[in-house]
């Protein structure tokens, strides 16, 4: 049945831990298997990787690393098509959406070669005689958390910078990432420029790996990307050793649509930002907020696309959405929705989980939108993470604002509207790490991604995705004069 796989560690394949089955979302049928690891396996990567860290030079050579990082998108490049291949079978994505993840790999990998060579201090003179350095060096083991909603591009999204900086990883990933988590291991150890031992890879379905991860004294930092609930234990549980601890939780990302939007433009993006990968996305845009002018015509547009999605697994060229990770994320968004329903929620289109005719055996739900009271409901608070989408009405620019604070989530959000000056009034107010105008989720690999408030701390992307693998010395120098 398909390949196994295995870990990663200290440059060998290990095959510890108990065999289970990868299933296809789309089927419900499983297509291969995978050693589900743990303590043992989190244990062994963090001797690996102290071990490469104190003893090779890969924490002081810049050139080193920005020429494997360079090789490492090459690498990464030539095996797009199995990368695809292998996010449309464990992951559900459509084939455009898994295109899409190949791509932002290859690009952060890029952009991270050249800030490899960016680590560099400053030096002054501060007073006659005496020079201070101030220099930036790696923090030792990093230990990466990545979730399976994106699991090749979120590993690389943390892995490029720390590499970048000198450290070197742990990376965990879950029993539903396990056949990416073995081909990203392949394509990582074909880089002859990264030390046996530098990049370890381990995946489990608990979380006692994890939790050693959090917990050791000899992993400084970890970068993790999930829940917030799951970030807030993490931040706790690593600041007993004042640990740096890079979060990007959750989101709930609402569209400011005004009165002057340009419909036309506004919603296939506001649709599409619930159907990619299937609303389980940290910046789905689940909030629909609209100015009353133009709230029936934008409700009636919606409904018309939202209503003809066409549900599908990535083998069919028709498919407009893929399914959930599974049969229970499924559920749990449906329970949601029916909550939400009984509390006093309208549909606008009911959407649903399918289960009658050949998607039955998925884990496929049909996009739903539901108009809620501008005070909102739980629904329209708490993140779904799934293809369910809330609309409220507001009449004043200061509602719509005050309406799109009004979460204890600050991710990103979505501006719509053809004035010159508003957009920008708008955003300087918004609570919010990413915002677009016009646009829904461009974000860009060379810009700093990351939230407010409950969806996170620390910065992934741009010049500052160094920053929580990176630490300052000052070292100060009396030389005298002559």
């Amino acid at each position: 049945m398909g390949q196994l796989a295995k870990h990663w560690i200290n440059g060998e394949w290990m095959d510890s831990g108990q065999l289970r089955d990868s299933i296809n979302p789309a089927t419900g049928e499983a297509f291969a298997t995978f050693y589900d690891g743990g303590l043992a396996e989190a244990k062994k990567a963090v001797a690996a990787a102290r071990q490469v860290f104190h003893d090779s030079d890969w924490k002081v050579d810049a050139m080193r690393r920005s020429t494997a990082l360079s090789h490492l998108a090459d690498a990464y490049e030539r095996r797009s098509q199995e990368v695809i291949d292998c996010l449309t079978s464990e992951n559900g994505k459509l084939k455009m959406e898994a295109g899409f993840e190949a791509m932002q790999i290859v690009r952060a990998l890029r952009f991270a070669a050249g800030l490899a060579l960016t680590t560099f201090g400053r030096v002054a003179e501060p007073r006659p005689g005496t020079q201070s350095m101030a220099l930036r060096q790696p923090v030792g083991v990093a230990g990466l958390i990545v979730p399976w909603n994106s699991p090749a591009f979120l590993l690389i999204r943390a892995l490029a910078p720390a590499l970048a900086a000198g450290c070197t990883a742990v990376i965990k990933l879950p029993a539903q990432a396990a056949q990416t988590a073995y081909l990203s291991a392949q394509i990582l150890a074909s880089v002859a420029e990264i030390p046996k031992g530098a990049i370890n890879i381990f995946v489990e379905s608990g979380a006692e790996g994890a939790k050693f991860l959090v917990d050791s004294p000899d992993v400084p930092v970890i970068s993790f990307t999930g829940s917030t609930s799951t970030g807030r234990n993490i931040a706790i549980a690593g600041a007993a050793q004042f640990k740096r601890i890079g979060l990007e939780l959750g989101g709930k990302t609402p569209h400011l649509v005004f009165d002057d939007a340009d419909l036309e433009a506004a919603v296939p993006a506001i649709v599409a930002s619930s159907t990619v990968f299937a609303g389980q996305f940290c910046v789905t845009g689940s909030r629909i907020l609209v100015q009353r002018g133009v709230a029936e015509k934008l409700k009636g547009l919606l409904a018309e696309r939202l209503s003809a999605v066409q549900p599908g697994p990535a083998a069919d060229p028709a498919s407009q959405i893929g399914p959930l990770i599974d049969r229970q994320a499924a559920e749990r968004v449906e329970q949601m929705v029916k909550v939400a329903l009984n509390e006093g929620a309208t549909a606008i289109v009911r959407g649903g989980l399918i289960s009658e005719g050949p998607l039955a055996g998925g884990a496929f739900y049909r996009p739903a939108l539901l108009e809620v009271p501008a005070a909102g409901l739980a629904i329209s608070r708490d993140e779904v993470f799934g293809p369910v989408q809330t609309l409220q009405v507001f009449d004043t620019e200061d509602e719509a604002i005050a309406m799109a604070n009004d979460s204890v989530y600050g991710l990103s959000a979505c501006i719509w509207s053809r004035d010159v000056n508003r957009p920008i009034r708008v955003a300087r107010q918004l609570d919010a790490g990413h915002i677009c105008i016009n646009d829904w989720a461009s974000m860009q690999v060379e810009f700093e991604e990351g939230g407010f408030k409950n969806s996170g701390q620390g910065r992934l992307g741009g010049l500052a995705g160094l920053d929580d693998f990176l630490e300052y010395k000052q070292i100060l120098q009396v030389f005298g004069q002559a």
